[in-house]
């Protein structure tokens, strides 16, 4: 038979979670304009439990841990020092839409860091090598999906900003110094967290693609079809694709690697190399013991 790595305590309720979170977007575009605030809040609220569901199976309570400090309190401050400074996004305000909030930041908004980092940071060990590589390619992964988040929020009136311009060609509405901070934000959340969870588990990546690769293409689609938002769409498209489309690449395979060793891939061990056991009885065993002590006797 097959020796298969165990599948890690934990892999169900992340998979659970991720579905109710597929499940609470796509219920957004097609929610009526009332609806559109709570289901916002509600996604934000599954998306991160999925996030933390996931990096607990992985990494356990310091990974629930460093995502909290990482990403949820170091979003919380990059937000607050923002609102104040004007740095290193620009001069925004929120609208007082998002619900309850902490320091001037709506509570959903650090979740919302919270939520991607996670993912990210697997995009960044995926694709590269090292802990700088890491911190790139995570960091540029988590900033890409701002190319969706800021004009869709800025359509839905959740925040504005003071002085919109110079913005991306087909993004009218949010500057160019917003993306250039995001980037600065997310390359160091994506790398202290990185460090702080410990070397990452040698396995396909489950929950966590799941969730990238969700937010990737519903986004797409949405701003297509549903938001009217065709520029962010394109643009999107292109910026966030240029990562994630490699992503799905080297997990497509990565799984493949993984099945031809004979391990699942959700396994947090190495695969073990495919080999046949066969079962001996008892009495065998005993047979074959008293031969070895009667060999060991002669010598």
């Amino acid at each position: 038979m097959l020796h298969r790595s165990p599948v890690p305590p934990g892999t169900t309720v992340a998979w659970a979670l991720v579905g109710a979170a597929v499940l609470v977007q796509i219920g957004y575009p097609l929610a009526p304009e009332a609806w559109r605030t709570p289901v916002t809040v509600a996604s934000v609220l599954t998306f991160a439990a999925a996030s933390l569901a996931d990096v607990a199976r992985v990494h356990g309570r310091r990974g629930v841990l460093g995502l909290v400090g990482a990403a949820g309190l170091g979003g919380l401050l990059a937000e607050a020092v923002g609102l104040r400074t004007g740095l290193p996004f620009g001069a925004y305000s929120y609208t007082g839409t998002l619900g309850p909030e902490v320091l001037d930041v709506p509570v959903v908004v650090p979740l919302a860091w919270m939520m991607m980092a996670w993912p990210a940071l697997v995009v960044g060990r995926t694709l590269a090598r090292g802990p700088l590589g890491v911190a790139l390619l995570g960091g540029a992964a988590l900033a890409a999906w701002d190319l969706f988040l800021d004009p869709q929020m800025v359509a839905a009136g959740h925040w504005t900003w003071a002085d919109p311009y110079p913005a991306l060609p087909l993004v009218p509405g949010v500057p160019l110094g917003n993306y250039a901070g995001w980037v600065l934000v997310a390359v160091l959340m994506v790398a202290v967290l990185h460090r702080v969870t410990g070397p990452a588990p040698p396995a396909v990546p489950g929950p966590a693609a799941a969730l990238y690769l969700w937010a990737y293409a519903s986004s797409v689609l949405a701003h297509a079809v549903f938001f009217g938002l065709p520029g962010s769409a394109l643009v999107g498209g292109i910026g966030m694709g240029a990562l994630a489309v490699p992503f799905a690449v080297a997990l497509v395979r990565s799984r493949r690697a993984w099945a031809q060793e004979g391990a699942s891939p959700s396994a947090t061990v190495p695969p073990r190399s495919t080999t046949r056991s066969r079962s001996v009885s008892p009495r065998a065993a005993i047979s074959a013991t008293k031969s070895d002590s009667g060999e060991r006797k002669t010598v």
